[in-house]
């Protein structure tokens, strides 16, 4: 490389040096990317023209954010947007002035100083890193709680308007519905104008919602406030993971997928043992009050104490920065270039979701079963009543209690995902430093022999309750909760590892069928468990179940090859 070619600088270069460059950097390379990669350097040497220079070839980990940026920016905005108006007259430019000179755009482009780079918000410091997973776990924590609060409330509603339990039921599953929902809006926003506008304006949705439904006069009015709701909730549930993948390296990822899992999870069980208590005591309209209290104090949080996360803002607003102190208005981010127009939109970001839930195997098979059981998580909140207020004529109150069985299990599973941490991070750090998607399903095989179990345990002993003491089936909810947690939290990491660059997306997909799942199950849970006897309902489930134990198998021995045919999965190995 000549030496007038000085790291931080961008001298002139013809295309017979740029070809030279890219053509070595590939060659260089070879080693320790794929075939695709390369390819990708060639077709985009020009784009990559001045990380080449500086060499940074020698730094895969930077290379891979490199590409990473500008896979981004290809399929988040649309790079390919014409901007020369072919066959159009340019207006004049004003005051008879002539046009200036078209100069190389990435010679302004703002990128990251390497991948130590301060900046860079997987080097963001430890402190504010614990920090930001604090906020965002006890937001999910509360969107969660919002969702099942309103099932102990659900017998008072329907005395108060006059109606039966199964549509006061409606109440939890338009909720979940909204979570459905929600995402299609959230996931594209959150990769088109970063993480932190979307939490806010969605946090802020949640909480004046509940705040609604707490007080509403009518019925309808609670049926409609409760999903939007849950839609706006739903930026959480979409979001978070995102940010996650942002700012956690690889090694410790599963440590912080554990707390949102278990603040999904914990959050519709904690509610229902709560809020029987609220409602004794307090009515039915404070379980809504509490939670809009909730919604207020994590907007707060984040208002104050969150920073930007998503790498293309943090460039946006590194150039913003740079413009204003140099006053030179050529400098600019890569998420800044191009203007979008509604099909780009609806092409790029608004149908991602769905497009890569039809044409990705992984992700679709992971989301079905993940929904399954996110379906069985509520399913639960009206069987558990059936089983234990009806069959053992517990009180509305205590008849929540059996739950803590399942909270247990949940916190069980955690403690054995971050168990399994100190082999994936060996696997990983073998790997260069990159993913191994394969290595997260470990928990989850574990997690898919034995959540069966307790769902046989829970309604062949709960069926029989004349002879088996109460003990017996809540018991049962520690192998429940702890499958529940081993599948939904290893399955949910390898999701976010097989789809770094586009996680929210890949969330999004996942969030929606599952949440459909969610929101249907309650809805036919009093009529499975009453026609078919709480044994034979259990049983079904219990079976499906089963159907679906070789899920993880079939990923841990195929997935990498799968991989390796998607468009949307980083290509880049070690």
């Amino acid at each position: 490389m000549p030496n007038d070619i000085e790291k931080g600088t961008m001298p002139e270069l013809g295309g017979a040096l740029t070809r030279t460059v890219t053509a070595a950097v590939t060659d260089s390379l070879t080693p320790i990317v794929s075939k695709e990669v390369q390819d990708e350097l060639s077709r985009t040497g020009s784009q990559l023209e001045y990380e080449l220079v500086t060499g940074d070839e020698d730094d895969p980990v930077n290379l891979e954010r490199v590409l990473s940026e500008h896979s981004i920016a290809n399929e988040t905005v649309g790079a390919n947007v014409v901007h020369s108006p072919s066959g159009k007259v340019l207006p004049a430019f004003g005051l008879n002035k002539v046009y200036p000179p078209v100069v190389e755009r990435e010679m302004y482009t703002v990128e990251f100083n390497g991948a130590d780079d301060p900046s860079h918000p997987l080097n963001y410091p430890t402190r504010q890193k614990v920090r930001t997973l604090i906020i965002l776990g006890y937001s999910t924590l509360s969107v969660a709680w919002g969702s099942s609060i309103f099932s102990s409330a659900t017998f008072e509603v329907a005395e108060r308007f006059g109606v039966s339990i199964t549509v006061a039921i409606l109440g939890l599953s338009l909720y979940v519905l909204g979570f459905a929902s929600g995402p299609l809006l959230w996931a594209p926003f959150s990769e088109l104008k970063g993480r932190r506008l979307p939490l806010i304006v969605g946090i802020f949705g949640f909480a004046l919602f509940n705040t609604a439904v707490a007080t509403a006069k009518d019925l309808q009015t609670i049926m409609i406030c409760r999903f939007f709701a849950g839609f706006f909730g739903a930026s959480a549930l979409t979001v978070v993971p995102a940010v996650m993948a942002d700012i956690v390296t690889n090694r410790w990822r599963g440590t912080a997928m554990a707390s949102f899992a278990s603040a999904v999870f914990v959050g519709p069980l904690l509610a229902p043992v709560v809020g029987g208590f609220i409602v004794n005591s307090l009515g039915w309209r404070w379980t809504e009050y509490i939670t809009c209290i909730m919604g207020w104090f994590a907007l707060c949080l984040i208002l104050v104490f969150f920073r930007e996360t998503y790498p293309p803002s943090v460039l946006v607003e590194k150039a913003a920065y740079l413009r204003r102190v140099t006053g030179n208005w050529a400098i600019h981010a890569r998420q800044e270039q191009v203007e979008l127009n509604l099909k780009d939109l609806l092409e790029k970001n608004f149908t991602r979701p769905i497009r890569m839930l039809i044409l990705e195997p992984i992700l679709l098979l992971v989301t079905i079963y993940t929904a399954f059981i996110y379906g069985i998580l509520y399913l639960l909140l009206e069987a558990y009543p059936i089983i234990f207020i009806e069959g053992y004529g517990m009180s509305a109150t205590v008849g929540e209690l059996p739950y803590l069985g399942m909270i247990v299990g949940e916190l069980i599973g955690c403690a054995i995902v971050i168990s399994f941490e100190p082999s994936t991070i060996r696997k990983i750090m073998a790997n260069g430093g990159m993913p191994v998607p394969e290595a997260r399903l470990l928990p989850t095989m574990v997690g898919a022999l034995i959540f069966p179990i307790g769902m046989f345990w829970l309604t062949w002993a709960g069926a029989y309750h004349e002879h088996v003491h109460w003990i017996v089936p809540t018991l049962s909810g520690l192998f429940i909760g702890c499958g529940i947690i081993l599948l939904f939290l290893s399955l949910l990491t390898y999701i976010l590892e097989s789809y770094l660059m586009f996680a929210a997306s890949a969330m999004a997909a996942n969030t929606v069928l599952r949440s459909g799942f969610g929101a249907g199950f309650p809805l036919f849970a009093t009529g499975m468990f009453h026609n078919l006897k709480t044994q034979w309902a259990g049983t079904l489930l219990g079976c499906i179940g089963v159907a679906l134990i070789p899920v993880p198998f079939v990923f841990y021995y195929w997935g990498p090859a799968l991989r390796k045919y998607s468009k949307f999965a980083p290509k880049l190995k070690k």
